[in-house]
């Protein structure tokens, strides 16, 4: 069985070094901490929400994104991924560029905490267990989270809107 895992692992990342068994061990995190979050409901009596309205819909997309590119971008959250990753320049207004480092978990945790795409999934799941166990706590944070990616559009459009007046 080990041996048939290695080859996978040999097969699929070739020449490259790709921390197959540390992915999985996020993904069991991931799974275990869901697991735990439905039994918690089951044991307390919580249920999800019999709808979710386009509004709660809304919040929640714009907190997944503000929150996500936060903990991933922002100079503020560095600390979180410093024992993970490299400091490597500016990747846009308010944002790091960082290089992942180390192998096995702490390469695939480096990964994950850099990109704000993986993050969304963990970051979703936090605010769809909040609805469900704090809903209106969470959706004061997600409204919280939405005024704040909606300053940054702004923000971003201001500047180009004085690029463009500059000629």
């Amino acid at each position: 069985m080990t041996e048939s895992l290695k080859e996978i692992q040999r097969e699929y990342a070739g020449e490259e070094r790709r921390p197959l068994a540390s992915y999985a061990r996020v993904l069991a995190v991931y799974g275990g901490a869901v697991s735990v979050l439905l039994a918690a409901g089951r044991l307390t009596g919580r249920r999800p929400p019999e709808r979710i309205s386009p509004m709660d819909l809304a919040l929640m997309g714009l907190f997944t994104h503000r929150l996500s590119r936060t903990l991933a971008k922002d100079s503020v959250t560095s600390p979180i991924r410093a024992p993970f990753t490299r400091y490597a320049g500016v990747s846009g207004p308010a944002e790091l560029r960082e290089e992942v480092r180390g192998s096995g978990w702490k390469h695939a945790l480096g990964e994950l905490l850099t990109c704000p795409f993986c993050l969304a999934q963990w970051v979703a799941t936090g605010y769809a267990a909040g609805m469900v166990f704090a809903p209106r706590v969470t959706r004061m944070a997600g409204t919280t989270m939405a005024a704040v990616a909606i300053s940054d559009w702004l923000q971003l459009a201001y500047g180009r809107l004085m690029k463009a007046a500059d000629g």
